[in-house]
């Protein structure tokens, strides 16, 4: 009963790192979209030329 109890603990443990991972990458990926578009799309300073999207 031990065993059993142990493998079904495991592959819960298996499956949820799984899917944890996934939805990191789904988040990664978003977010590198959004940092290339902040490229793309800089606004313009007072000065005329082009600005950081950022504030740091």
């Amino acid at each position: 009963m031990v065993p059993l109890l142990l493998v079904l603990l495991l592959a819960l443990i298996l499956f949820g790192a799984g899917f944890a991972l996934k939805a990191l990458w789904w988040i990664a990926v978003i977010v590198l979209v959004f940092w290339l578009l902040g490229f793309l799309i800089r606004t313009a300073d007072s000065g005329g030329r082009k600005g950081r999207w950022y504030h740091w």
